[in-house]
């Protein structure tokens, strides 16, 4: 992946302010900033000359995403609220966007309807592949089961990060690893 600002959306997940060379806008710190951006989106990518229906997928998967962000982290927020949401198209004609929060992160969030979730690895596993909600009883729990299929069919990249586990998804196949560094809250690029 290739994106330009990476080193600064890192930097957000791992301290507690906004690195400076990230744009205003990227930052969207209510839901309805968050659904406005993600319309605009849309629009910006089909401009670009991206097919109608890849557009749509891609905002598919980051308001999957970003809504994620919002219900499981309203009046949780560590210190930041909100998501820090981008996207770019490259020289190269490849879209890659971004989303980042530093909300409570998957393993806390699950950890309240399943106790025997201890490590985040696990937490990612369960999230990515079984029906489970943070908000249980509600009727919820497969909107990363959604991001996984749609990455898939359309033979895209992810890497998702939440605590010290970093999921990759690519070409079907998901990895989960161990991280060195542990981020706060969420941290997802996806790419072509």
């Amino acid at each position: 992946m290739k994106f330009s600002l990476q080193k600064s959306i890192d930097e957000f997940s791992r301290s507690e302010c906004i690195p400076k060379d990230i744009s205003p806008d990227w930052h969207c710190e209510t839901r309805d900033v968050f659904q406005a951006r993600l319309e605009r989106m849309s629009g910006e990518l089909i401009r670009l000359g991206v097919p109608e229906e890849r557009a749509y997928l891609f905002s598919a998967l980051a308001g999957e995403i970003g809504n994620n962000s919002f219900d499981h982290n309203a009046g949780n927020w560590k210190d930041v609220p909100g998501v820090l949401f981008g996207y770019e198209k490259d020289t190269e004609g490849k879209v890659s966007l971004f989303l980042s929060d530093r909300g409570r992160g998957v393993l806390e969030t699950l950890h309240k309807v399943d106790a025997t979730l201890l490590l985040d690895r696990d937490a990612l596993e369960v999230a990515f592949t079984k029906k489970i909600s943070g908000r249980a009883p509600e009727n919820r729990g497969n909107g990363l089961k959604f991001v996984k299929n749609v990455v898939e069919e359309m033979d895209i990249f992810l890497d998702f990060f939440s605590g010290n586990a970093h999921l990759y998804l690519c070409k079907g196949e998901m990895r989960i690893l161990e991280n060195k560094e542990k981020i706060c809250g969420c941290l997802a690029f996806i790419y072509e």
